[in-house]
C-alpha cells in the first residue's frame, strides 16, 4: 500500500468559503459512478431513469477515512464500470431511455456526458489544489489568473 504524497489538508481545503475541495470532488465522482452505472443498466434496459441531485443525494467524505482509501473505493468503481461498458456493443450505444429532466438520451450521449462531467471535477479539483500555491507565490500570481478563486 502507498503512502499519499500529497497532506490531506491540502485536499481537505475548500478554494473558497462554499466550494468543493479535491476530496469533496472525489467523493461526487464516487457518487455519480455509482449513479453512472445504474444508468448503464437503464438505458440498456430502456427502462426511464430519475435524475440525480449531488446536493442531496450525495454523501460527504467520510473524513475518518483516508485519501488514498476513498481513491481506491473510486478505482474499483470505475474498474467496474468499465468492465461493464466493454460488453457493449456498438449498435447498443443508440440505446436510449428517458432521464427525469432531459427527457430521451441515448447510451452514446450518456458515455459522452460521462467522461465530460470527470474531466470537468478533475480541473475543479485541481483548482482547489492550486490555491494555497497561487496565493503564496507573491508576483507570480498574474501567471495564473485564470486559475484564481477568490476567497469571497
Amino acid at each position: 500500500r502507498r503512502s499519499s504524497a500529497l497532506p490531506p489538508e491540502l485536499l481537505t481545503a475548500p478554494p473558497a468559503p462554499g466550494q468543493w475541495s479535491a476530496l469533496d470532488c472525489l467523493q461526487h465522482l464516487i457518487d455519480t459512478e455509482r449513479v453512472f452505472h445504474f444508468r448503464l443498466g437503464c438505458v440498456l434496459e430502456g427502462k426511464d431513469f430519475p435524475a440525480f441531485n449531488p446536493d442531496t443525494q450525495g454523501k460527504a467524505p467520510d473524513r475518518s477515512r483516508t485519501p488514498a482509501d476513498i481513491s481506491e473505493e473510486f478505482a474499483g468503481l470505475r474498474a467496474e464500470s468499465l468492465k461493464a461498458l466493454a460488453g457493449v456493443g456498438a449498435a447498443q450505444l443508440a440505446r436510449s431511455a428517458r432521464h427525469q429532466e432531459l427527457g430521451v438520451v441515448t447510451l452514446h450521449e450518456m458515455v459522452h456526458e460521462w467522461a465530460a462531467h470527470d474531466l470537468n471535477h478533475t480541473v475543479q479539483a485541481e483548482r482547489a489544489m492550486m490555491q494555497p500555491f497561487i496565493r503564496g507565490c507573491g508576483p507570480w500570481q498574474r501567471y495564473f489568473a485564470d486559475h484564481r478563486i477568490p476567497l469571497s
